[in-house]
């Protein structure tokens, strides 16, 4: 098993830790479930996540589906490191500092050059609030983790 989804299946309930680049503990999103070609992490909206509506940010919507998809190609057993090369970003519902969203993750196809997957990110009554299909490339260097 790839070590990334080890470590993800290992890690269930709890945020990425030590394991995460700084901008991933800002997002500080925790695991709730972990497959090969589908991830479920939940985030919480921070003050410091909104726009000045008061409401979380368009940038912090698509940082949690960039993060989520990216995560999500790290752990498949791939040999290169893939980095996102599009992503594209619908924005459907508000959320609010306090409210936690629930973002899944899948792999819709895998090539050797490009991976296509998609994020969706739902409020706490399961109403869709944005949801993104991103694109990561092959860059042909070997893998950072794993």
């Amino acid at each position: 098993m790839n070590p990334v989804l080890k470590f993800l299946k290992e890690n269930i309930g709890r945020t990425l830790g030590a394991f995460a680049p700084p901008f991933s503990r800002f997002l500080d999103g925790v695991i709730e479930e972990a497959e090969e070609g589908r991830l479920v992490m939940r985030f919480t909206c921070q003050e410091s996540m909104l726009n000045p509506a008061g409401l979380m940010h368009g940038g912090v919507h698509a940082a949690i589906i960039d993060e989520m998809t990216g995560l999500l190609v790290a752990s498949l057993d791939v040999p290169h490191l893939y980095v996102s090369n599009s992503l594209y970003v619908d924005f459907l519902g508000k959320v609010r500092a306090g409210e936690t969203v629930r973002a899944e993750a899948r792999l819709v196809k895998q090539g050797r050059t490009v991976i296509n997957t998609e994020c969706a990110l739902f409020n706490a009554e399961n109403r869709l609030v944005s949801k993104g299909i991103c694109n990561l490339i092959n860059t042909g260097q070997p893998r950072v983790i794993g």
